[in-house]
């Protein structure tokens, strides 16, 4: 047992564990044929590349670290705008209840409606994705933005700006369920700690800063220009996506996926490289350095689980391979991923809800998501209401708390995901545990749970207590929300990335019905029970959960070698 982390029975090496770091005079070997493995020899100490990227100049993996980037920029920054869409309304309630004539609660539903396109347009994603790849799914989600914030802006009936915020979601949709997946396509393991801090901030942050906008644009020139300026942002973003954001799914065969191995192909190899071929930069792979397959996969295909690869496609690409024409590279469809069924595929991600880790991933997330939404519901009825009877601009004003704690919670998930990771691997003697990542569920009970205890005692007698308290309580929440997230991501995509699409659709499915939900119950909550005691339940409800980390991350390595030899979507015929 290393790190307090349980192993499981036998001796068979378990998907997730790898070694972390490579020893320079012990070369670790991929396979016993193989010459070796690929490191990044960048900072002191070298570190394997995990997963190895083939030969192929086309894998993702190969790419210059400046392009993937830059394609993570661009996706991060259309992701802002796509997820703004979702508490845009947060700070209108009041103006679109007057201009509709109808009730408040109405008006908080079409928050509701978004998530719930969000939730079934996500569902939607995962077998195109598999089968087709990324990139057509983000332009089209683009499109879609583009036309319905259109929509919604120019809607001047209630039911219209209904089925233009359900729209809204559907655009929305492929950025939250496949960005956190495409850093598990372009980005080793030591490579993803600070990226998959910064897409969450994109995702999540982005939706905070919307609120302190809006307010002041309804107020000065109109609700409507708050769709417009989507509209008109999203459009400018188009071309960019379109030009430098290429296909990153990518067809690897297995024996390249150490993350996923089942056997520990992680051994000491008796010789040392030759010269130029011992290490290299994970920007710059040698090639060479690895076989990208033997003859024998390369005739027969071979895959990652849950895909299947055919006779030359991706998977048997070498360092010869030609790099891919311009024109290529801007088609939104680059071949099939994999030949599987789509109605298989689209009912892969459902058993997957049986599974601890995915579960707890939907919990750690999905709740603290939940609460941010239903804070969004409470500051519109706290402060546009008695006793306070704020405006539209200082309840939008109340969310730079919000925003301020998405970026805090950004650094400190971004500063401690990698360092702790290292930190933790070379206390375990170089071999890296996934179960590392669920340390951040540590700062996240902190901050989380200590904003919704404040927000329940300061927003029960808003006249005795200063507003600042409940922005700064929103903003603990939220930090909170942001480190939470970043923890199941990172968890989901090192533990599990042959099924990372599924997990994260599982996980994008729970939170949107959770907070859909919550969007219908949030003011029958409060009349009944009371500010107060409904943020107690809430709070102490999420200290349980936070809790539920304890056990993951002692058992987590037991569960995924359970799971890996009894595989849910095997047994269910979804594999």
């Amino acid at each position: 047992m290393g790190m307090w982390i349980l192993e499981s029975k036998g001796d068979e090496h378990v998907p997730g564990t790898t070694r972390y770091f490579d020893d320079p005079e012990r070369p670790q070997a991929a396979t016993a044929e193989s010459a070796g493995l690929k490191c990044d020899t960048s900072g002191p100490v070298p570190i394997i590349l995990v997963p190895q990227p083939s030969d192929d100049p086309n894998d993702p993996l190969n790419w210059p670290l400046w392009k993937r980037d830059i394609i993570l920029i661009i996706l991060s920054i259309v992701s802002i705008f796509a997820t703004s869409l979702g508490p845009i309304l947060a700070a209108n309630t009041i103006t679109l209840s007057l201009v509709f004539v109808t009730k408040f609660t109405k008006i908080a539903e079409l928050t509701g409606y978004f998530l719930l396109g969000v939730g079934i347009a996500g569902i939607l994603c995962v077998p195109s994705a598999r089968i087709w790849g990324k990139r057509h799914l983000f332009l089209l989600g683009t499109i879609i933005l583009i036309f319905s914030s259109a929509w919604g802006g120019a809607s001047r009936s209630y039911k219209s700006l209904l089925w233009a915020r359900i729209f809204q979601g559907i655009g929305t949709a492929p950025f939250e369920a496949l960005v956190n997946a495409a850093v598990g396509d372009m980005y080793f393991v030591h490579e993803r700690g600070k990226r998959m801090a910064l897409t969450n901030l994109a995702v999540f942050g982005g939706a905070f800063f919307t609120p302190i906008l809006v307010g002041k644009i309804t107020h000065t020139i109109g609700w409507w220009w708050s769709f417009y300026f989507v509209t008109i942002f999203v459009a400018v973003c188009l071309p960019m996506l379109f030009f430098f954001v290429p296909e990153m799914a990518y067809r690897r065969s297995t024996h390249l996926n150490t993350d996923l191995a089942s056997t520990d192909d992680l051994r000491p190899f008796g010789k040392p490289h030759e010269a130029g071929h011992s290490a290299t930069n994970s920007t710059e792979i040698e090639p060479h350095t690895v076989a990208d397959t033997t003859p024998g996969e390369a005739e027969k295909g071979v895959a990652e689980h849950g895909t299947q690869l055919v006779p030359n496609s991706d998977h048997s690409a070498g360092a010869d391979t030609p790099l891919k024409t311009w024109k290529q590279k801007l088609s939104p469809f680059s071949g099939r991923k994999t030949d599987d069924d789509f109605f298989k595929l689209f009912l892969r991600p459902f058993p997957l809800f049986a599974h601890p880790a995915i579960f707890w991933a939907c919990l750690i997330q999905g709740t603290m998501i939940g609460w941010t939404v239903f804070i969004g519901i409470m500051l519109a009825a706290i402060f546009i209401g008695p006793p306070l009877f704020w405006d539209e601009v200082n309840t939008g004003y109340a969310y730079t708390g919000a925003f301020l704690g998405s970026v805090i919670g950004f650094l400190i998930a971004g500063g401690l995901a990698d360092w702790s990771a290292k930190f933790m691997t070379r206390k375990n003697g170089g071999i890296y545990e996934p179960e590392f990542r669920i340390v951040l569920v540590i700062p996240q009970t902190v901050f989380g749970c200590t904003g919704l205890y404040l927000f329940g005692v300061v927003c029960s007698n808003p006249t005795h207590y200063s507003w600042v308290l409940s922005v700064f309580a929103f903003g603990l929440q939220v930090g909170g929300m942001v480190i939470g997230a970043v923890a199941a991501s990172l968890y989901i995509v090192d533990a599990h990335r042959d099924i990372a699409i599924e997990a994260f659709t599982c996980i994008l499915i729970f939170k949107n019905f959770f907070s859909f939900g919550l969007t219908f119950s949030a003011y029958d909550w409060i009349i009944t029970g009371g500010v107060y005691p409904t943020f107690m339940w809430i709070a102490s409800i999420q200290v349980v959960i936070s809790l539920l980390a304890i056990p993951m991350y002692v058992f987590g390595k037991k569960n995924r070698a359970f799971f890996h030899k009894h595989d849910i979507l095997k047994m269910t015929h979804l594999a």
